[in-house]
């Protein structure tokens, strides 16, 4: 259907949105990826699309066997990882050449992506993104990781993908929480540069939330197509290009990290939440209108995000937010919107105004 590609020189690879797997094999012939696939994925993703995966990749000479992972935030652990290594070394042999493919949503991914990076200091691999936060955002740009207790992400590296497949037709079988989890995402992308695209999800609200496939290639292309000029211009967020796409993650992650990663909160409600507060100290320190606020506070609603946090230690989330990796020598550094579409990186928020938007969540 369509291809959007990441420029990244001998890094460089391609996004395949698709409506089928039918393409799969022939890109997997095309890049030569070895000859054993070790599938990370958890139970419910290979009950969905396990089978049609181990054909695709059967008609692609390589012989998968499928590795499950917890389906939760707390697979993405150091000890989930080292399990995983543990695996690989096992396939691994003489004659044999190991690659990664990553079936699932962004948990996955990132811990799939982190075990290739680190066997054998890296091995190739593939994202197949199942889950619209996956597809539009975490599959895309190379950023892999692990958690620690104290905050989201800590132990990780860049390792770019050989290919991001994205199946568009396995969006219909999310549940309603997960869908809107990744909504949030999508949502962020086009506060940060893309105002027709909010203007979009204002307008087609409903053919959204019912899953059409028009609807959603629509959004998944935008982003895709966002996210890759973003990172073919700072991979390594070294020039704070990258920067404004964790629009929503400074408070987002501590909010994850203070409830223990637990099922509270998704990823992409947390998010959701986080984009509120940081659109609030945006209005507050007098760079953000009163009525953008509102559209941004409602669109997140329509879409069944939660729009107040519930009984969460504060403490917690300040704590948290100490530990966040986009704290430049103790210093905070915020993604602040000015307008719909546009974005500024703010540093040293007051600790005082940053709390009391929590606390108003």
């Amino acid at each position: 259907m369509a291809s959007v590609s990441v420029r990244l020189g001998e890094r460089s690879y391609i996004i395949a949105l698709e409506k089928s797997l039918e393409r799969l094999p022939r890109e997997l012939k095309r890049l030569d990826l070895g000859t054993e696939a070790a599938v990370i994925t958890n139970s419910k993703v290979r009950s969905f699309f396990g089978k049609r995966v181990a054909n695709s990749l059967k008609k692609s000479d390589l012989n998968a066997k499928f590795l499950l992972v917890p389906d939760s935030e707390k697979a993405k652990s150091l000890k989930e990882a080292m399990r995983l290594l543990a695996s690989l070394s096992r396939m691994d042999g003489k004659g044999k050449r190991l690659c990664v493919v990553a079936l699932g949503g962004g948990v996955v991914g990132d811990l799939g992506g982190f075990a290739a990076s680190a066997y054998r200091r890296g091995i190739p691999y593939i994202q197949i993104p199942t889950t619209l936060l996956a597809q539009v955002d975490s599959s895309i740009g190379g950023k892999v990781a692990v958690d620690l207790p104290e905050g989201k992400n800590l132990v990780g590296s860049f390792y770019q993908p050989k290919l991001v497949y994205s199946d568009i037709s396995f969006l219909k079988n999310l549940s309603d929480r997960d869908f809107a989890s990744g909504l949030a995402e999508v949502i962020k992308y086009a506060v940060i540069t893309d105002p027709a695209l909010f203007g979009y999800l204002e307008r087609n609200r409903q053919k959204i939330l019912n899953r059409d496939l028009f609807a959603l290639l629509e959004i998944v292309r935008k982003c895709a197509r966002i996210k890759a000029k973003i990172v073919s211009k700072d991979e390594r967020e070294k020039r704070s290009i990258r920067t404004v796409l964790n629009y929503g993650h400074t408070i987002g992650h501590a909010i994850e990290a203070a409830q223990g990663y637990s099922s509270a909160y998704s990823h992409g409600e947390a998010i959701g939440l986080g984009m509120i507060a940081a659109a609030r100290i945006s209005q507050r320190l007098g760079i953000f209108s009163a009525r953008d606020l509102s559209r941004i506070e409602k669109l997140i609603g329509d879409f069944g995000l939660p729009v107040n946090l519930g009984k969460t230690s504060v403490g917690k989330i300040m704590r948290s937010l100490s530990y966040d990796k986009k704290f430049i020598h103790g210093i905070n550094r915020f993604v602040l919107p000015v307008s719909i579409g546009k974005v500024v990186i703010r540093e040293g928020i007051p600790e005082s105004v940053v709390r009391e938007e929590i606390e108003r969540l």
